[in-house]
């Protein structure tokens, strides 16, 4: 890994880091939505943009996490701490389970069963409203996001603890991006992506691989989900709708797929795009259409994988 790449991932946490110092507290807030969003973009960027598999299932895994880390804090009566685990462990048994099911499709049938799997856990979420709340949700009451972690006492209603909780929870999802593209494991996706044959001629376990790309993305949108709950108190049925399935692919292409900080930046930028439209009309996703069509036509593989292939072929 270069010192470039280095300097350049870290320049954009520490330019997050300061933000909270310079900004608004709404600006604060939102940042906070952007960066733990970010994670799950991140983790879907690894499916899509590194081994080409076009997922339209993955607000299971985002509610599996944001579930499991609600209903455990509020009912099973775990801390923070153990809610959070409780709720990778879930994204991983998910993942892994729906992963061996899943990949045994390929193309356009494959995202037709990621589809119906989301499905499903969504109507689950609203069969079992007595647990989950439904379209009215969980919110997480401000006593139970109060803990003690290796005797620092940590209170989850604070924004400030709020803000750099996100901000260390991207950090280390860059810094696990990168070993993870860099890795051997990312260059046999890349492998795949091109050439699933040829990939499969030269010796490497396509199917292993694949699914080693699955369970990497559902954990880390597990990840994502956990934390949203946690640090904004809530977990609804919306967070489980395709429209958080489709969101993170939304994220991807605009920040640019096979791109560590694509993700970042299209959440962002989305972000901004949909407050822009906000202020003068109602129809915001209409205007994000419009912004996407433009995407495609002057950068077709997003802004950073443009960027990348006109003038940073070093940017990973």
């Amino acid at each position: 890994m270069t010192l470039r790449v280095i300097l350049l991932h870290g320049a954009v946490i520490v330019a997050l880091f300061l933000a909270q110092f310079v900004v608004s507290d709404y600006a604060v807030l939102t940042l906070t939505r952007i960066m733990v969003l970010a994670v799950y973009a991140s983790g879907y960027n690894i499916l899509f943009g590194y081994a080409g598999l076009l997922s339209l299932g993955h607000a299971m895994f985002f509610a599996a996490g944001l579930y499991a880390a609600a209903l455990g804090v509020t009912r099973l009566g775990l801390s923070v701490p153990a809610a959070f685990g409780f709720a990778l462990l879930s994204g991983l048994l998910a993942s892994v389970l729906i992963g061996l099911v899943a990949l045994r499709a390929a193309g356009v049938a494959f995202m037709i069963v990621t589809l119906m799997f989301a499905q499903a856990a969504f109507l689950t979420v609203l069969y079992f409203g007595d647990y989950t709340r439904g379209d009215e949700g969980i919110v997480i009451p401000e006593t139970l996001r109060v803990f003690d972690l290796f005797g620092l006492h940590a209170d989850l209603a604070s924004p400030v603890l709020r803000y750099n909780l996100a901000l260390g929870f991207l950090a280390f999802t860059v810094a696990a991006m990168l070993l993870i593209v860099r890795s051997r494991i990312g260059h046999v996706l890349v492998a795949i992506r091109e050439n699933e044959s040829r990939t499969a001629m030269l010796g490497y376990d396509v199917a292993r691989y694949k699914l080693a790309a699955f369970v990497i993305s559902g954990v880390f949108a597990a990840f994502a989900g956990a934390a949203y709950a946690l640090l904004f108190a809530y977990a609804g049925s919306t967070l489980a709708s395709i429209q958080y399935s489709i969101n993170p692919l939304l994220w991807t292409l605009l920040g640019g797929a096979a791109t560590v900080l694509g993700p970042l930046l299209g959440t962002a930028l989305m972000f901004v795009l949909i407050d822009f439209a906000g202020s003068f009309t109602s129809a915001t996703l209409l205007f994000v259409g419009a912004a996407l069509i433009l995407l495609v036509l002057f950068f077709p593989k997003g802004i950073l994988g443009t960027l990348r292939q006109r003038f940073l072929p070093w940017l990973p």
